[in-house]
């Protein structure tokens, strides 16, 4: 296996495993706060933009290629 074949493989791993910790972060976030279920939802929805604009790049640079 070479360098291309193990980053191939890791890098979608690490990533999803990047964002389920970030959605633990955000939920634990919330419950401290007390932010209720408006709350947690305005945290979600706006830190989760980002994974989204993640996505959307990786589907559009997939087409392009």
């Amino acid at each position: 296996m070479n360098y291309m074949q193990l980053e191939a493989i890791a890098m979608p791993i690490l990533i999803g495993g990047l964002v389920l910790f970030m959605g633990y972060i955000v939920w634990d976030l919330a419950k401290k706060s007390k932010a209720g279920r408006f709350g947690t939802m305005i945290l979600f929805f706006a830190l989760g933009l980002g994974v989204v604009a993640f996505v959307i790049k990786e589907v559009v640079v997939f087409f392009i290629e």
